[in-house]
């Protein structure tokens, strides 16, 4: 598994080690960017939820984030986004939070104009998530995009509070969500853009 693109470009990542974690493919990572606007990531701050590896925080910082935050249950996965930070040399612009999601989003106090999650596959709670997502002020920037990987079996809602589903994309067995945090003089996003800004 490696960086894809870049100031770390193909740098190579340690995986996930632990039995309920599964890797963000390079091919879903790339898709996913290449989906997003640079200016959705670029100079900003990002958060990666159920991190695993850390391969999509650090992808977002090889582009051009500012500062990504690493939130990840599983004190081993911890050690190995440290280590995937290591050696894609971004130890300086980044946080781990070694914590549940829901007991770590009322202690992240940064506004973020990216938030990634790729959550454990059969989690049934990603609504809910996104959900407290959407209710914890200014966690999301005004329009902020939140991207959230799942099964495609997993329906989610169009909206959640302000977080509005702008795109989905389907590779497989797995969708991918693009939810824009609505500013409130937007107009309604459409299905189906091939760049979310």
């Amino acid at each position: 598994m490696r960086v894809v693109a870049g100031s770390a470009k193909g740098r190579r990542l340690r995986g996930t080690i632990s039995s309920g974690a599964r890797p963000t493919t390079e091919r879903v990572r790339a898709a996913i960017f290449n989906i997003l606007a640079p200016d959705q990531y670029e100079r900003r701050r990002v958060l990666d939820l159920y991190a695993g590896s850390g391969s999509l925080g650090i992808e977002a910082l090889s582009r051009g984030a500012e500062w990504a935050d690493f939130v990840e249950r599983n004190h081993r996965q911890c050690e190995v986004v440290r280590a995937n930070l290591r050696t894609t040399g971004f130890c300086q612009a980044a946080g781990i939070h070694c914590s549940p999601v829901d007991a770590a989003l009322p202690g992240l106090m940064s506004s973020y104009g990216l938030v990634l999650m790729d959550p454990p596959y059969r989690l049934a709670t990603v609504g809910q998530v996104l959900e407290a997502i959407a209710n914890q002020e200014n966690l999301v920037e005004p329009g902020g995009m939140v991207v959230v990987g799942h099964s495609k079996r997993l329906i989610l809602d169009a909206k959640y509070g302000p977080l509005e589903l702008a795109s989905q994309r389907l590779y497989g067995d797995n969708a991918v969500d693009f939810y824009r945090q609505h500013r409130g003089t937007d107009p309604q996003p459409s299905a189906g853009l091939e760049r979310v800004h």
